[in-house]
């Protein structure tokens, strides 16, 4: 069977759940449904493509997930057991048992790397019931960045009034994005507005063109990108007014 990708969850696929309501504040937890299953496999493998029944053994339920291989003309399977819920026992065992077994090839399983969801207590409306605390407020993944090795690298949740209540973002992210800003900053040439300015301070400091293009090993300043003309810019600023 030709490897076929299995991309990573949109934000707007990934569910957040209350996981602990304490005096101090909340941790969530992340979830996909069997919908963003069923949907993810539709774009991969197409709706014909795969398949899905469900076993008894002993008292637990499996769920055996087939892919129809092309090459070899034979079902591809893939099983895990699931977990009655609170609600309708039968019909979660079967849902859970499905969303486990589309982990084993793949989708969602970026989730497995979430970190510790922690929101303190200020950024939470809470409620009572009957002598025991309710989280009021929804939660949403507002922006989600993951890894091709499917770890999460950037995160950011948001609650139904659109306000960020949790962010998440790896040193290795971090590296990366000012070194991303870096060379988008080096790439960007400087604009018209950018050399009228310079060559303002340049009349106003009696430093020459040439200083400056032989100082950025230039022939041009229409060469110059954004970086360059700002240490330029800077250092002239710096400089007195010529007599």
């Amino acid at each position: 069977m030709a490897e076929r990708k299995i991309r990573n969850l949109n934000p707007e696929e990934i569910e957040c759940r209350v996981g602990t309501v304490m005096e101090q504040g909340i941790t969530l937890l992340l979830y996909k449904n069997a919908r963003v299953d069923q949907t993810i496999l539709d774009e991969v493998f197409g709706i014909c493509g795969w398949q899905r029944r469900h076993n008894m053994i002993g008292s637990e339920l499996y769920c055996i997930l087939s892919i129809w291989d092309d090459e070899k003309q034979q079902w591809v399977q893939k099983e895990d057991v699931g977990t009655e819920s609170d609600y309708e026992k039968a019909k979660g065992a079967a849902s859970d048992s499905f969303k486990r077994a589309c982990f084993n090839i793949g989708i969602g399983r970026e989730l497995y790397s979430a970190p510790f969801i922690y929101i303190p207590i200020n950024k939470v409306q809470v409620g009572d019931k009957n002598g025991k605390k309710y989280v009021k407020d929804r939660f949403s993944v507002k922006n989600i960045h993951t890894t091709a090795d499917k770890t999460i690298t950037d995160l950011e949740i948001v609650n139904q009034r659109g306000e960020t209540v949790y962010t998440y973002r790896t040193a290795s992210a971090s590296r990366q994005s000012i070194e991303t800003d870096q060379k988008e900053e080096q790439a960007e040439l400087i604009s018209d507005q950018d050399i009228q300015n310079l060559y303002a301070e340049l009349g106003r400091t009696g430093v020459t063109v040439q200083k400056i293009l032989s100082r950025y090993g230039i022939t041009s300043v229409k060469e110059m990108d954004q970086n360059t003309y700002k240490r330029a810019l800077s250092g002239l600023r710096r400089t007195k007014t010529a007599a």
